[in-house]
């Protein structure tokens, strides 16, 4: 049967930047085969099929795949969807602020849009906090899965360590912004780093001030062997942000740009409330835009 699909640049306010994202509509009937194939040939980052929801009072269920294998959550495949669900709901005449859930295998995410004309800001409250999964491996063995030197890992108080929420993600400091740039994949030195492993790279940002920082986040192992925009590693960044930073009690904003080099520059916004020293809550948010629109005919 005919299947809608929307794409969109995710993380982004201006098209062909950002991170494509697809998302089929009408996705039932699809089993999770036909999902994966579907997926290999838009070959973005992610797709995502939108499906009924499980809990009525919710807006949709989603299902979200790489290239390669399906994924908990993912953090620009929940934006985008959560922007053109709410685009749709403005051509029904619905046109201020939405505020509805959407349901990931991970759990619900609570979700606010602010509808434009084919664009829209959002965000969204992560269900589950980030998680500590241990240290980073040494940084000799880092910098040779990165083509770098080991003095090069590594500022201030950060090191490479280990988070995840909901997928997982070795998080390695750089020193510069110029050294973030120069990072290379290095395939044969990969497996020394453990089972197949998202590499997310980031440096504190030269032209921003306070919490602000570049990215980079490599997992060719994963189908994906760059990413402009990775949602859920800016949600397990807060663990980072815990772990390495001295944050007071509070919300605290810390924006991240990522796929600079890449020619495809993205903003995630991420939000920390701390609470008696502990973590309580993490909200992702940016903004996506509405690329093309087309039919599966499979």
């Amino acid at each position: 049967m005919p299947r809608r699909f929307v794409t969109l640049d995710v993380f982004t306010d201006t098209a062909l930047t950002g991170n494509p994202l697809a998302v089929v509509l009408d996705a039932e009937g699809l089993d999770s085969a036909a999902m994966q194939a579907i997926a290999a040939e838009f070959n973005l980052s992610e797709t995502v099929f939108v499906l009924p929801p499980e809990v009525p009072r919710h807006r949709a269920r989603l299902r979200i795949f790489t290239p390669a294998s399906e994924l908990p959550f993912a953090g620009h495949p929940t934006l985008g969807t959560a922007v053109l669900l709410a685009l749709r709901d403005r051509r029904a005449g619905l046109t201020d602020a939405v505020a509805f859930g959407l349901e990931a295998t991970l759990g619900t995410l609570a979700c606010v849009v602010e509808p434009g004309e084919g664009r829209g800001t959002g965000r969204f409250k992560m269900p589950v906090l980030p998680e500590f999964l241990g240290d980073g491996p040494a940084a000799a063995l880092v910098a040779a899965a990165l083509g770098l030197e080991p003095a090069e890992i590594g500022f201030a108080r950060h090191a490479p360590s280990r988070h995840g929420a909901g997928p997982s993600f070795l998080f390695v400091p750089v020193a510069t912004r110029a050294v973030l740039d120069g990072a290379r994949v290095m395939s044969a030195a990969l497996d020394e780093l453990g089972p197949p492993v998202a590499l997310y790279c980031y440096a504190p940002d030269p032209e921003g001030v306070g919490h602000r920082y570049q990215a980079r986040m490599f997992a060719p192992q994963l189908g994906i062997s760059e990413d402009p925009a990775t949602g859920s590693a800016a949600a397990a960044f807060a663990g980072v942000m815990m772990q390495f930073e001295p944050l007071g009690d509070g919300e605290h904003d810390i924006v991240l740009r990522q796929g600079v080099a890449m020619g495809r520059p993205s903003t995630i916004g991420v939000q920390l409330c701390i609470e008696a020293g502990a973590l309580r809550s993490v909200e992702i948010s940016g903004s996506a835009v509405l690329v093309s629109e087309g039919t599966l005919l499979v």
